[in-house]
């Protein structure tokens, strides 16, 4: 159905713009934010800062909905445990953030404005995804 393909393509526009004008796809910037002992940048704390604010709206008006507008229902976490491999997980992803300046959202939407250095970042992010995947499947 088109509304499978459109309402997607619509979210991802429209979260590909905002961390594109809020900077998120500088790399510059990102490192410079998570500089707090240099020359500190504190501009990306008010993009995170309306993201948190956004999505805690969010949160409050899905407790009100029966459901979604374009899903038969919601899929929300069941889990809140802390293991050992997120833990791992969230180190290797600030790592990489702080090394790259950027994550997988701006690094996508990064493709538009200099697609060679994004699509190396790209790259070398799937290729860690695999060896992950590679190496829990010989456990």
């Amino acid at each position: 159905m088109m509304r499978d393909i459109l309402v997607p393509l619509a979210g991802g526009t429209i979260f590909g713009a905002g961390l594109t004008v809020g900077g998120m796809t500088d790399p510059a910037r990102v490192r410079s934010f998570l500089d707090i002992a240099g020359a500190w940048d504190p501009t990306l704390a008010f993009v995170m800062g309306g993201a948190v604010l956004v999505m805690a709206l969010t949160w409050v008006l899905q407790r009100q909905m029966l459901r979604p507008f374009f899903a038969e229902g919601f899929s929300l976490p069941d889990r809140s445990d802390i293991t050992p491999r997120l833990v791992g997980g969230s180190a290797l992803f600030g790592i990489g953030w702080g090394i790259a300046g950027l994550c997988p959202g701006p690094g996508f939407a990064a493709l538009a404005i200099e697609p060679v250095s994004a699509a190396i970042f790209i790259a070398a992010m799937l290729a860690g995804m695999g060896l992950v995947r590679l190496v829990e499947g010989q456990q």
